[in-house]
């Protein structure tokens, strides 16, 4: 299921830091990223030469790396820049939109949480209504696109939207639960990137 996450192997740019900054130890080209299958915002060290631009994609994965020199650290939302936070959003839709069979498994194969709370609840704007009239449909068949939950279910009008509003919470860390964010243990938070996903 979706929670049964390792790493991600590209990221999309979300601002390119030509000089580094200023917390930089010495300047040197940075991008701040966002993992594209499970959304870790990384900051990397670009290789000299390498100009990039919000939107561009670069590896991140173990092998051979042309444009990212290493990944320097994991960073959160409050340590984007104006630019990165401006593209955040439109950069999550994208991806959405572009891997909407690996999304569509959350609306098919989700479960329970407890007794009382099902995981489809956790989507922004999913309340009992519209989790009884997901699941009755799902028993019917499984959802192949967002289009068709929108047709099949009228209760749930833009399905992409919730599912891109709930990474933003992910990401924001507003809930315990994580579907859709990459997170490290506790206790590696503070470990370099590039360590704790060389052991992943």
């Amino acid at each position: 299921m979706i929670q049964n996450i390792k790493k991600d192997e590209w990221a999309v740019v979300l601002d390119f830091l030509a000089k580094g900054h200023s917390g930089m130890s010495r300047s040197q080209p940075a991008a701040q990223v966002i993992g594209d299958k499970y959304f870790s915002l990384l900051e990397v060290i670009i290789r000299e030469g390498n100009a990039l631009k919000p939107g561009d994609k670069v590896y991140i994965g173990d092998k051979k790396r042309d444009q990212v020199q290493y990944i320097s650290g994991r960073i959160e939302m409050k340590d984007l820049t104006a630019a990165a936070k401006d593209e955040l959003l439109d950069c999550i839709e994208k991806i959405v939109e572009s891997n909407q069979e690996y999304f569509l498994k959350f609306f098919n194969e989700s479960t329970s949480l407890t007794t009382r709370q099902h995981q489809l609840e956790l989507l922004p704007g999913v309340g009992k209504k519209h989790l009884w009239a997901i699941l009755d449909e799902r028993k019917v068949g499984p959802f192949k696109s967002f289009d068709e939950i929108k047709t099949r279910v009228p209760l749930i009008p833009d399905p992409k939207t919730m599912v891109v509003k709930r990474i933003i919470e992910e990401l924001e860390e507003k809930d315990r639960y994580s579907f859709f964010v990459l997170k490290l243990k506790e206790q590696e938070d503070k470990k370099p990137v590039r360590e704790v996903l060389a052991r992943a």
